[in-house]
């Protein structure tokens, strides 16, 4: 009995401490804006721009269509691109750093700041 109980212990006890998640992306979110207002790519970028910007991410026009997003929390940063047309926008993980990022796996945290800032991004693009 002891022994099973120390096995069971010795096999949960490193799942306990396990932080990682796989990566979520977002993909093809569709681009919604008030009623009778048409999305443009000025106004979809302008509204990634200030979604990050309201929760802390440094939000930096890169190209047409993309908007670089870094995320400096601490020790830990989260480099992302957003992609958008005026139909729809995705969030891509690009790099990080002190985030425990192993093989499509990064620290849960990545994941919530992620969801935050799709949900700033839709409420910012209801606004336009």
């Amino acid at each position: 009995m002891f022994r099973r109980a120390l096995l069971v212990l010795f096999v949960l006890l490193p799942l306990a401490g396990c932080t990682s998640k796989p990566i979520m992306n977002v993909s093809n979110e569709p681009i919604v804006v008030a009623s009778g207002r048409t999305a443009t790519m000025d106004n979809v970028r302008d509204s990634i721009l200030r979604a990050g910007t309201k929760l802390g991410w440094q939000m930096t026009p890169s190209t047409p269509g993309v908007v670089d997003g870094r995320l400096d929390l601490r020790d830990h940063v989260a480099i992302i691109d957003v992609k958008y047309d005026t139909r729809s926008f995705s969030i891509v993980y690009r790099d990080s750093s002190n985030l425990d990022y192993r093989s499509g796996q990064i620290h849960r945290n990545y994941n919530g700041w992620i969801e935050n800032l799709n949900r700033e991004i839709r409420a910012e693009l209801l606004r336009v």
